[in-house]
C-alpha cells in the first residue's frame, strides 16, 4: 500500500500505491511475518508510494487468519507490493500484482526473482484494464488499496462482482479515507472486519456463497 501526506492525495495524479510519479529515491519494505520474516526490500519511491504500515498488515493477515495458505490472491494498485509479498509470504499458493508503473512493475519483479519465488505474477497494467474482461479463474483473496477521492471503489466494487473476480466464500480487503462514508457493496459481500488508523479505514469482506446469501 501507498500512504502520502494528506495535502497530496487530492492531486489527480497521484495513484495509490502505484503513483504516476517517478521520483529518484528508494523505499524500503519489510516483511513481518512467514516465511520471509525481516526480510527487506527495496522499491523505487515513486511519487510517495509507501508500504502498509506494519501494524496494519498484522491486523489485515490475524483477520485473515488460516485462510491466506494455499490461496490464489490478487494485489491490485500493487505499488511495494506490501500486500501480495507478504502474503506469498504466509503461504498464499499465487499472487497477481497489478500496478500501472513500469518501475514499480520492474521492482516487483526484481524483488521477486530476490525472493526466489515463482508464485508471483506482475501485471503492468492499470487496474480498470486488467479487470475489463476476465479471462481467468475468480481468486480466493483480493486486496485493495485505490488512490484516495477518485472514485475507484464505486467504480470498480461492481466489476468485481460483475464479472466474478472473488470465489463465493472468497475475501476482499479495503482501504479508503476514513472522512467518507462506507463504500456500497454488493448484497452479498458480508463485512468481516473493519478498523480506522487515523486517516484511513480498512477493511475485509467476505463474499457469501450464493445458497447462503438465499437462504439469510
Amino acid at each position: 500500500m501507498a500512504r502520502k501526506k494528506p495535502a497530496g492525495r487530492g492531486s489527480l495524479n497521484w495513484s495509490g500505491r502505484g503513483s504516476q510519479g517517478a521520483g529518484g529515491g528508494m523505499g524500503e519494505l519489510r516483511i513481518i511475518g512467514g516465511d520471509w520474516r525481516s526480510r527487506k526490500l527495496r522499491f523505487p519511491d515513486a511519487g510517495g508510494v509507501r508500504p502498509t504500515p506494519a501494524r496494519t498488515r498484522e491486523t489485515l493477515f490475524n483477520w485473515l487468519s488460516f485462510h491466506t495458505a494455499g490461496n490464489d490472491c490478487l494485489d491490485l494498485f500493487a505499488g511495494s507490493g506490501a500486500l501480495g509479498l507478504e502474503a506469498l509470504s504466509r503461504g498464499a499458493g499465487a499472487v497477481t500484482l497489478v500496478d500501472h508503473t513500469p518501475s514499480l512493475a520492474r521492482a516487483l519483479r526484481d524483488n521477486l526473482r530476490l525472493l526466489k519465488s515463482d508464485r508471483g505474477t506482475v501485471e503492468c497494467a492499470s487496474v480498470d484494464s486488467y479487470l475489463a474482461h476476465r479471462t481467468r479463474d475468480p481468486f480466493d483473496i483480493i486486496f485493495m488499496d485505490p488512490p484516495f477521492r477518485q472514485g475507484w471503489l464505486e467504480a470498480i466494487l461492481p466489476v468485481l462482482d460483475d464479472q466474478g473476480w472473488v470465489k463465493p466464500g472468497g475475501w476482499v480487503y479495503l482501504e479508503y479515507e476514513s472522512e467518507r462514508s462506507s463504500p456500497t457493496v454488493p448484497a452479498h459481500w458480508h463485512l468481516h472486519r473493519q478498523k480506522t488508523a487515523g486517516q484511513v479505514t480498512y477493511c475485509l469482506f467476505r463474499v457469501c456463497p450464493e445458497q447462503e446469501h438465499t437462504t439469510a
